[in-house]
C-alpha cells in the first residue's frame, strides 16, 4: 500500500511539474508565416494546362521551365510548330487553321508564352465561343478547349474523337461564394 501512495504522489509531482513547467510565451515565433529561407529552383510552368506537357520536348523541359516568359515565344514557338504538326493532322495542309482561325504558326506562337491572361473589364473566360483566353473560371472545360483547338481544324469538326475529354462537370459541384472550390470529400 506505502508503494502505491509513493507512485501516485510522484505521478502528481511529474505532472504538476510538467504542466508548470509550460508556458505561454511564443513572442517571436511565427508558425503560419513560410519560411523562405534557403534556395528555391522552379520545378514546372504551367500557365496554361498541358501546353508544357504536350509542346515542350523532353529534353527541353528544365530549359523551358526555368525560362521568362516575356522569352518563351522567341526561344520555343518553332519546337512547338514542329510538334504541333507532328501531332495534328488537323495542321497537315500548309494554310490549315483552327477554329480560332490561327495557322500553326500563330497559333503556336501564342501558346509558347505559357501564361494564362486574364481580362480585368470582359469576360474571364478560356473559350466561350466569343472570347479566347481571357482568364478562366473553375468550370471552363480547358482540356476539350485545348484538344479543339489542337485537333479540330477550322469549324472543330475534324477528328471528333480526339477534339473532347468527355469530362464535362467537376465531380462535385463549385461553391457561389468565397473559396468557390468545391466542398472536400
Amino acid at each position: 500500500m506505502k508503494i502505491n501512495n509513493i507512485k501516485h504522489i510522484l505521478l502528481v509531482i511529474l505532472t504538476i511539474t510538467s504542466l508548470t513547467s509550460c508556458n505561454n510565451d511564443d513572442d517571436g515565433l511565427r508558425t503560419n508565416e513560410p519560411d523562405f529561407s534557403g534556395t528555391f529552383a522552379q520545378a514546372d510552368q504551367m500557365g496554361r494546362p498541358a501546353v508544357n506537357t504536350v509542346f515542350v520536348s523532353s529534353n527541353s523541359k528544365d530549359t523551358f521551365n526555368v525560362t521568362t516568359p516575356s522569352e518563351q515565344g522567341a526561344m520555343f514557338q518553332s519546337m512547338f510548330q514542329t510538334n504541333l504538326e507532328a501531332l495534328s493532322p488537323a495542321y497537315a495542309n500548309a494554310g490549315d487553321k483552327n477554329a480560332l482561325g490561327q495557322d500553326a504558326a500563330t497559333f503556336t506562337g501564342l501558346l509558347a508564352t505559357d501564361v494564362l491572361g486574364v481580362s480585368t473589364t470582359g469576360t474571364t473566360t478560356f473559350f466561350d465561343g466569343t472570347n479566347v483566353l481571357t482568364g478562366r473560371t473553375l468550370s471552363d472545360d480547358v482540356i476539350s478547349v485545348e484538344l479543339l483547338l489542337i485537333f479540330g481544324g477550322e469549324d472543330g469538326s475534324e477528328n471528333p474523337g480526339l477534339t473532347d475529354d468527355n469530362v464535362d462537370a467537376n465531380d462535385k459541384p463549385f461553391l457561389t461564394s468565397f473559396p468557390y472550390l468545391a466542398s472536400p470529400w
